[in-house]
């Protein structure tokens, strides 16, 4: 059997979320993870699917997959670390690729493979998922009304109508954000923040007003790498998260969670970090629990000679049906949706870049009003 679409990291949150979305769509894919049981429903419920281990340490495996499934487009919803090592083998594949975005020392390494996808006639895309993913194509969209680009602040925010802790996206990458130096451009050049030492507070429509801070995110490096040339020299990206989760959160750090270092556990060998993300597993939502979230982003500039700034807005409630997703849907649908848009010819570019060009904005905002996610340009809905 032949498939539509890998789904790499199938059996995590996004994985899971993609699958859903290109399985209701009509397509079939095969699901690679590690831990089969946790999509053991999804195999059940759906015919055209089917399962594969892989082992992100061993990239044989993945490679091994991706031959299996006969597909030309693959979805790496892995944590961020190996999506260099799966833009390698999908460009030596001659596939299709897209992932939910890595680090700026990893995205640098993705457009190094530029010239070797586009001589397999692929494309390689980095970032498509909340942010990074719908803010960059919200700035495509709203850069061509820009003769001159200043400064961009992008972020997110997020809240919940009962106030527990969830998981929020990857909690390896949240507390990654927290603790790691966040970098913002001033005047076209890299400047270090340390996050907690950042903190203030917004305001953002359907949320309120709420505690942010400067984090590491891939948007300063190819935000800069797209618009350099129209002016650019300011970029500064914001995370914000309610109240109850940003304590949890500082606590987890005090607490040594966050710490990438083996530790010993009565002769085993164990990353505290490790240890929660797999204990945090068996964290299920409390009855009735609904997200919301603004994914936004501000531009300054001018046109015509004179100032313009354009505010664009992303709302993202929780869907029916998908309130064990929360606002996680506004990550794993935009990577299914793309997936879709390269499978029926509407990405036409070639080569590995990220969603600030070769993405046609009016066709992914329409594809994103059929889940109920809202696009907004200064206070009007768009979408």
């Amino acid at each position: 059997m032949s498939f539509d679409f890998v789904v790499l990291g199938a059996t995590g949150m996004q994985g899971r979320i993609a699958t859903r979305d290109l399985l209701e769509s009509g397509y079939s894919v095969l699901l690679c993870g590690r831990d089969k049981s946790r999509v053991l429903h999804i195999l059940k419920k759906y015919r055209k699917t089917a399962f594969k281990f892989i082992e992100a340490t061993k990239i044989s495996t993945i490679e091994k997959a991706i031959r299996f499934s006969k597909s030309n487009v693959i979805v790496n919803c892995m944590e961020g670390d190996w999506n260099y090592e799966v833009f390698k083998v999908c460009a030596k594949l001659g596939v299709n690729c897209i992932d939910l975005g890595s680090e700026i020392p990893v995205t640098k390494k993705q457009f190094s493979l530029d010239k070797e996808m586009k001589k397999k006639n692929v494309s390689g895309i980095t970032g498509i998922g909340s942010v990074p993913g719908i803010g960059n194509i919200m700035l495509h969209y709203a850069s061509e009304k820009f003769d001159k680009i200043h400064e961009i602040h992008v972020g997110f925010a997020w809240d919940s109508n009962i106030k527990e802790f969830v998981v929020p996206f990857s909690i390896e990458s949240v507390l990654e954000e927290f603790t790691s130096p966040a970098p913002i451009v001033r005047n076209d050049k890299f400047e270090f923040k340390v996050p907690l030492q950042s903190i203030t507070k917004e305001y953002h429509r359907t949320i309120g007003k709420e505690t942010e801070m400067f984090v590491r995110h891939p948007e300063q490096y190819t935000f800069l790498h797209y618009f350099r040339k129209k002016g650019l020299k300011n970029i500064k990206f914001y995370a914000g998260f309610p109240e109850h989760s940003f304590r949890m959160i500082v606590d987890l750090i005090k607490l040594g969670f966050a710490d990438k270092h083996d530790i010993d556990y009565f002769g085993t060998k164990i990353k505290p970090i490790h240890f929660l993300t797999q204990m945090l597993k068996k964290l299920e939502y409390p009855k009735g629990y609904k997200e919301k979230e603004n994914l936004w982003v501000r531009i300054y500039g001018t046109k015509n000679g004179k100032k313009k700034l354009i505010l664009m807005e992303s709302i993202v409630p929780t869907l029916h049906e998908w309130e064990s997703s929360g606002c996680n849907i506004d990550t794993g649908m935009p990577a299914s949706i793309l997936a879709q848009l390269i499978k029926k010819g509407n990405i036409t570019e070639k080569g590995a870049f990220s969603p600030e060009t070769g993405v046609p904005p009016e066709i992914f905002f329409k594809e994103l009003k059929k889940r109920n996610i809202k696009i907004f340009e200064n206070s009007k809905r768009i979408n």
